[in-house]
């Protein structure tokens, strides 16, 4: 099994499209530089030991290098031993509304934000719990198959944003399902779903498919973003800028307000609990403190327990491949300028 030391190092690799970016822009800058003294042929045949294939070879020995570092900072590490480890915990199924509306800033920076920092301090204190993601607008998505691996949920938390559900709207009942569907049903463990949204559209399904989960043994809470008087929901640009606010068919700005009934009901109707959050408190603690009066069983699971650092590997590799793009050079050797002149005359 392979896993990451420091996988929170591994967000770094977005930098690489950034990077690419660089390189294009300042090719295209040198290239343009250029033209301004004369004649594009004329200036190429007195740059004639200059080798675009080299300068290109070298830009992707310097991704290469850049890659190779951060998987290597990240530490990828190979499971050698495995082992039946005891634990007690309950089994968490997390599902986060991505609806455009839980944008609104009515809870600072802005309800999803807010939520994600709510769930990363409830993952921090974890000890033998699973915990799983799921995503829903319109449709719901598992984002993280249920685990113990909390460095894996943080990562996979940090990556969640209202542009990777296709389809708008509010289905809690489809994330109720697919919540209740990721469980394994016959480990023995108690288990609980937590619903974060706004609840903006009404959904009734969701208080039936509260109560399937409820009849199974499944508690069902709820945790309610936004503040009764609402909030605009901004539009960001493709710079992330604000540009404007979301408007109805009449021109008027749309205000999303919480729908605070139906999350009780849903709330009820899953024998859970339900909390409001706002700019003084997430709510999280609060469904994490009912979380734990649940009784935890002990249950076995197979893990590995000895794992062998392989930076090394990588770091070497980087090392490696720095050290070939400083010894090519970006213009032609003599015999290649020989040719080259040779083809030209």
């Amino acid at each position: 099994m392979l896993r990451y030391e420091h996988i929170e190092y591994l967000n770094l690799l977005l930098g690489v499209p950034i990077l690419i970016l660089a390189m294009l822009l300042y090719s295209k800058w040198k290239k343009n530089a250029l033209s301004l003294f004369g004649d594009t042929r004329m200036v190429n045949e007195l740059m004639h030991s200059f080798s675009s294939s080299r300068y290109k070879i070298k830009n992707t020995l310097t991704i290469s290098t850049f890659i190779l570092l951060i998987i290597g900072i990240a530490n990828p590490q190979i499971g050698t031993k495995m082992e039946e480890v005891k634990r007690e915990g309950v089994d968490l199924m997390i599902a986060i509304d991505l609806s455009n509306s839980m944008m609104a800033e009515d809870i600072k920076p802005n309800r999803l934000e807010r939520a994600k920092q709510a769930i990363s301090k409830l993952i921090d204190n974890l000890e033998g719990d699973r915990i799983g993601l799921i995503v829903f607008a319109g449709e719901a998505y598992v984002q993280l198959p249920i685990t113990t691996d909390y460095s894996a949920a943080k990562l996979f938390l940090s990556n969640v944003n209202t542009n990777i559900v296709p389809t708008q709207g509010t289905k809690i009942g489809k994330a109720i399902e697919l919540s209740m569907q990721s469980f394994d049903m016959e480990n023995g463990q108690n288990k609980a779903i937590i619903i974060i949204t706004d609840g903006e559209n009404h959904d009734e399904n969701a208080i039936e498919s509260a109560k399937q989960a409820n009849e199974v043994g499944i508690f069902v809470h709820t945790l309610g973003m936004g503040l009764s008087k609402g909030g605009p929901i901004p539009i960001y640009n493709q710079y992330g800028a604000q540009i404007s606010y979301r408007k109805d068919k009449e021109g008027k700005t749309v205000v999303s307000k919480l729908n605070e009934n139906l999350l009780i009901k849903i709330a009820d109707a899953g024998n859970g609990t339900y909390v409001r959050a706002n700019n003084s408190k997430s709510g999280l603690p609060t469904l994490f403190a009912e979380i734990n009066k649940m009784e935890k069983k002990e249950i076995g699971t197979m893990i590995f327990t000895e794992y062998k650092d392989r930076f090394q590997l990588f770091i070497g590799l980087a090392i490696l491949v720095l050290i070939l793009e400083l010894i090519l050079l970006p213009r032609r050797n003599k015999w290649s300028n020989r040719i080259n002149l040779y083809k030209n005359s």
